[in-house]
């Protein structure tokens, strides 16, 4: 009966062992277990393992779960033609995103820049890939020929690829150089420098120019008398300070502010001054139409009374007896009555 309550509880407790080991070996995987994500990525994906890190600046918020071709994930349509996309490296991992705590969105983060990509640890080159936000407008979003089975990050050259990318082009623009004719142009070059240095070449003709517009530039200085010009422009200066801190100065500022204020009060005492001149304008243009009105009879009357005045004296005139004493004047000899 012993043997085999102890052969039970040694199978027990093996099987109790398996399940801890096991339990130990998959506990961080278990607890990294989240939201699924996948990217595609253009490069060779060497030293990236299925178990790599994802991490986000440096924060590992989840676990690589698988890597594969995406021609083996999914298939093309025959009617589309055949597309890039299909020689890319598929990435699928896992995130827990309760670390993160999005307040968006994936599409919003996928608009904003955020892209995926594959990177290494120092010197020892184990991969992982590394989520961090980007120029969207550098690196947007490519078109897929399918449809993500999962949640879609899009990614980015990792920056050895960079690297690489701008050596090859920088490679290829050298090897398109021709160094023959740079060459050629450089002899060229050199042989003018000569002959324009030649004596009687244009180079020799302007240094001896120069050279002379220095020796007359010397002179002229020389014969500058710099001493004095320098202790009258300070002496000047001296004079300047005086005058600026001078009493007189600053009561003229001050009979400056006063005159400013009154100015300023005149001014504004101006509209009402205009103002009643107005009113007396108007008042005197009343004024003259009243006296206009006035004066038009009176000057009809000395009109009619000029005009009994000018027959008057024509009479008196003519026959000035017969107007003062009465009676007709005589008729002229000749004349009948």
């Amino acid at each position: 009966m012993k043997t085999p309550f102890a052969v039970g509880l040694l199978v027990l407790v093996g099987f109790g062992l398996l399940i801890g080991f096991t339990l130990f070996l998959t506990g961080e995987r278990l607890r990294n277990q989240g939201e699924v994500f996948e990217t595609y990525i253009r490069e060779s994906v060497q030293g990236l393992e299925v178990g790599a890190a994802v991490r986000f600046r440096g924060v590992a918020l989840g676990r690589v779960t698988e890597i594969a071709l995406v021609s083996s994930r999914y298939e093309m349509d025959p009617r589309v033609q055949f597309s890039n996309a299909f020689q890319l490296v598929l990435v699928r991992f896992t995130v827990d995103v309760r670390q993160a705590r999005p307040t968006g969105s994936l599409e919003d983060a996928v608009r904003l820049g955020l892209r995926a990509r594959l990177s290494s640890q120092g010197l020892t080159g184990v991969g992982y890939i590394e989520l961090d936000f980007a120029d969207a407008n550098r690196f947007p979003a490519p078109a897929l020929p399918f449809t993500p089975a999962v949640n879609f990050i899009p990614s980015i050259p990792s920056t050895s690829a960079q690297v690489q990318d701008a050596a090859t082009a920088l490679l290829a623009r050298i090897e398109s150089l021709d160094f023959k004719e740079l060459f050629d142009s450089f002899l060229g070059l050199v042989t003018d420098a000569r002959a324009q240095a030649a004596p009687g070449g244009d180079l020799q003709v302007a240094l001896a120019e120069t050279s002379a517009l220095l020796r007359s530039l010397r002179s002229t200085v020389e014969a500058a008398d710099l001493p004095s010009m320098v202790a009258e422009t300070r002496s000047t200066i001296a004079g300047i300070h005086a005058l600026v801190e001078s009493r007189e100065l600053r009561q003229t500022l001050t009979n400056s502010s006063a005159a400013m204020a009154e100015l300023r009060a005149a001014a504004a005492r101006l509209p009402s001054t205009v103002n009643q001149l107005e009113a007396g304008l108007r008042s005197a243009r009343g004024a003259t139409l009243d006296v206009q009105a006035d004066l038009v009879p009176i000057l009809r009357d000395l009109r009619a009374m000029t005009a009994n005045l000018r027959d008057v004296t024509e009479a008196l005139r003519r026959s000035p007896s017969q107007t003062l004493l009465g009676g007709p004047p005589p008729l002229p000899a000749g004349a009948s009555r």
